[in-house]
């Protein structure tokens, strides 16, 4: 019986120093999302006395409140009479705000009950019609003149790990998805997964675009090269400065599966040893087979939303048109935290990123995080940003 106790006793120490060493490797950084701010950033959007939330901008920028309570805000879209559809996605829900003349109108949850609802896009041919992605399937729906129900147009596969399913309408008038791995790392029995894929709008002729991608949760078209540029979230537990998340570019016309290289390679066609022990004739992160990252971000920012500025921003300096806006959502798996905040990336005319520089900063503080940022959307002479976690959306106007 002593030796029965001793041996539990020396089991009960060993996990417990084993899970100290994992909390202090793997989850010293996660206390900023767990955390409840001590003074919510809904209430400082008081222009008087608080011009920029505790947010800092370049000079002449000023960020507000738009909305609130708009708790899991995710992806936004702008539909023809200029109002906002959010999805709510760990709430099951899509709202829609009703703007005049840029003030909010009204908030109201027009669909609840969805299973981790993400990705909107409205038909480009057809704007009365808005495509909605729930983690196993795609739907559309009429929202004018009045609400539809929903038609399911395509099924998609669970999530596991990574649930949300983002939606775009391309130049060639194809609906992409972007689907997510079921794990942080491993091999994937269903291609589906890890991957963005195209459609027509009535579901018909999915075909792979790209595999080998963790989670690319946001992606967008360049207007000037008709390429696809999107976000990617490295994985976890090799250190806080490995693996590299990345921003990617696809063409949407070639002629075969682009691979960027996950599980096995990261980064600049880095191979992943650590995941991947087999042996090989060749470097199994190369070109042509394996494509490396556009260009690598601080690991475990966590870069969602994107969007350029557009040339046609009269209003914002020529300097910025065409710069490529980033929302980093921010780590957990990092001892020092790193991201929440909102990033420039500078282009030259090559389509090059020549450098990146912080937009917004200040949602991380020394008491936690009063913020998240999701999604961004440039609308009318104004930059949107989603916040999950402070359930907001911020307008950003240049008035210098």
């Amino acid at each position: 019986m002593k030796i029965i106790k001793i041996t539990l006793i020396t089991v009960v120490i060993i996990l417990l120093i084993l899970g100290i060493r994992f909390y202090m490797q793997n989850l010293r950084g996660i206390w900023p999302i767990i955390e409840t701010p001590s003074v919510a950033i809904t209430k400082l959007n008081d222009p008087i006395v608080n011009k920029n939330l505790n947010l800092n901008l370049p000079d002449g920028f000023t960020i507000s409140i738009l909305d609130k309570d708009i708790p899991g805000a995710r992806v936004m879209v702008f539909d023809k009479l200029g109002n906002i559809w959010v999805s709510q996605t760990g709430q099951g829900k899509i709202s829609k705000i009703i703007l005049n003349n840029g003030e909010v109108q009204s908030q109201e949850v027009i669909w609840s009950g969805l299973k981790n609802p993400h990705g909107l896009a409205l038909d480009p041919e057809d704007p009365n019609i808005l495509y909605i992605a729930e983690e196993t399937k795609i739907s559309k729906v009429s929202i004018y003149p009045t609400i539809g129900k929903f038609e399911k147009i395509i099924d998609l596969p669970k999530g596991g790990r990574h649930f949300t399913r983002t939606l775009g309408f391309g130049p060639d008038k194809r609906l992409y998805v972007s689907i997510g791995s079921t794990c942080d790392t491993c091999n994937e029995p269903d291609p589906r997964n890890a991957s963005i894929y195209s459609l027509n709008k009535d579901g018909s002729d999915f075909k792979q675009l790209a595999k080998g991608l963790r989670n690319s949760v946001f992606f967008i078209w360049d207007k000037n090269d008709g390429k696809i540029w999107a976000t990617e979230m490295g994985h976890d537990y090799l250190g806080d400065n490995t693996p590299p998340d990345e921003i990617n570019t696809f063409d949407i016309k070639s002629p075969i599966v682009l691979n960027y290289g996950w599980p096995v390679c990261y980064g600049n066609n880095i191979h992943d040893t650590n995941f991947d022990k087999n042996t090989y004739i060749r470097n199994p992160c190369m070109m042509p087979f394996e494509i490396p990252s556009y260009f690598d971000i601080q690991a475990h920012s966590a870069p969602l939303g994107l969007d350029f500025v557009p040339d046609n921003y009269s209003s914002w300096p020529k300097e910025y048109q065409h710069s490529l806006i980033v929302a980093f959502h921010g780590s957990w798996n990092r001892t020092v935290p790193t991201g929440y905040k909102v990033v420039r990336f500078i282009l030259d005319d090559k389509e090059k990123i020549l450098k990146q520089e912080d937009f917004i900063t200040g949602w991380l503080t020394p008491n936690g995080a009063i913020g998240r940022p999701v999604d961004i959307v440039f609308n009318n002479n104004a930059l949107y940003i989603t916040d999950d976690k402070a359930g907001t959306i911020y307008k950003v106007v240049y008035t210098k």
